[in-house]
């Protein structure tokens, strides 16, 4: 006679099994990976990256070698550490490490990495890197917008002279960045995002503000794998709010160009007010290489905006440090020459 007892043996007997055999065949087929150190379930290694990542990083690569395998969660990394195992990743296996990770905030905010900056390598963003060095952020549309970098440059210069006259105090790193700030603004969509009393713009920067504070927090969802479906953070939440208001934004820019290109006519052959001009253009061109969507061009905008926004939070932080504004402006125009790829002819393009 067959009892409960009997059944629970059976049970176990063919998990034992079936956990053993999946073991055996992964570990057979699997590709082999560098050394690891002891991993905790759940959290993996992510307690061995306190209190200073990129330290801790360099006490693992000292004791397991060079190129070591850790797991973030349940998230995999590969961490080189030596310049010979560094140019495996970075040039003889470019192509295999080129794709950036991709998290919960980064693909929501950019329709599922529909930008540039984020997609993954395959035709569509070697479309969009053409693009940006033939049309988009190439030296002919920069000549062609260099009235609005002289503009905002003028502007910055006044208000220093003003503020010099009455003896006043300045902080010259945040004025920097404001002005940035309104070039790189005005340059994808004629709109400035700070320092005129412009409540439109004001709202832009606000919100560009939060999106880049938002999409760099850390989000328990993109390490532990069975958080993924679960926002305990509260961050799908305020990702969808933030999104939606963006999508409000940038419905109300593109119809006010779509507007002014009925009114005006198409910008082909003519002189592109703003990069948003020619992203329009480019959508609507039936020869294209690709088509471009209202999502494509939306991510584009965004992405371009936020790496302006954290040089905002690095000067802030490296003030309160007591760095000298010598230090800040120096970083400043290193950082402005190369977004725009002016090293070559650096003098001829700051004289203009």
């Amino acid at each position: 006679m067959i009892t409960i007892r009997d059944y629970i043996v059976l049970f176990l007997v063919w998990l034992t099994s079936t956990i053993l055999i999946r073991t055996l065949i992964k570990k057979r087929f699997s590709p082999r990976l560098p050394p690891s150190p002891l991993a905790l379930p759940i959290i993996g290694h992510l307690h061995l990256l306190a209190p200073i990542p990129h330290q801790a990083l360099a006490k693992l690569a000292s004791k397991h070698g060079p190129l070591i395998h850790i797991r973030l969660g349940s998230v995999p990394f590969l961490v080189a550490s030596s310049p010979k195992i560094a140019k495996e990743v970075l040039k003889t296996n470019e192509v295999s490490f080129s794709d950036r990770p991709q998290t919960l905030a980064i693909d929501y905010l950019t329709y599922g990495s529909k930008d540039f900056s984020f997609a993954p390598y395959g035709p569509y963003w070697k479309f969009m890197k053409k693009l940006c060095m033939s049309q988009l952020l190439g030296g002919q549309t920069l000549d062609i917008l260099e009235p609005i970098r002289r503009d905002e440059v003028n502007t910055f210069l006044r208000f220093m002279y003003e503020k010099a006259k009455v003896g006043s105090s300045v902080d010259v790193g945040s004025e920097l960045i404001r002005m940035t700030n309104n070039v790189i603004s005005r340059m994808l969509m004629s709109e400035r995002c700070s320092g005129d009393g412009n409540e439109g713009g004001e709202l832009v920067r606000k919100l560009v503000q939060e999106i880049a504070e938002v999409s760099g927090k850390f989000n328990l969802s993109d390490y532990i794998w069975f958080c993924k479906n679960l926002d305990l953070q509260g961050f799908g939440k305020r990702l969808k709010e933030v999104r939606n208001r963006f999508d409000e934004m940038m419905k109300r820019i593109i119809d006010e160009h779509e507007s002014e290109r009925r009114n005006k006519g198409k910008l082909k052959g003519g002189i592109a007010n703003d990069l948003l001009h020619i992203l329009l253009d480019i959508s609507e061109d039936e020869k294209s290489e690709m088509k471009l969507t209202r999502e494509n061009i939306k991510a584009f905008i965004l992405v371009k905006f936020m790496p302006f926004f954290f040089l905002y939070n690095f000067v802030i932080y490296n003030l309160q440090k007591g760095r000298s504004a010598i230090y800040l402006v120096s970083f400043l125009i290193n950082i402005f020459l190369y977004y725009f790829n002016i090293s070559n002819n650096p003098q001829s393009k700051i004289n203009k």
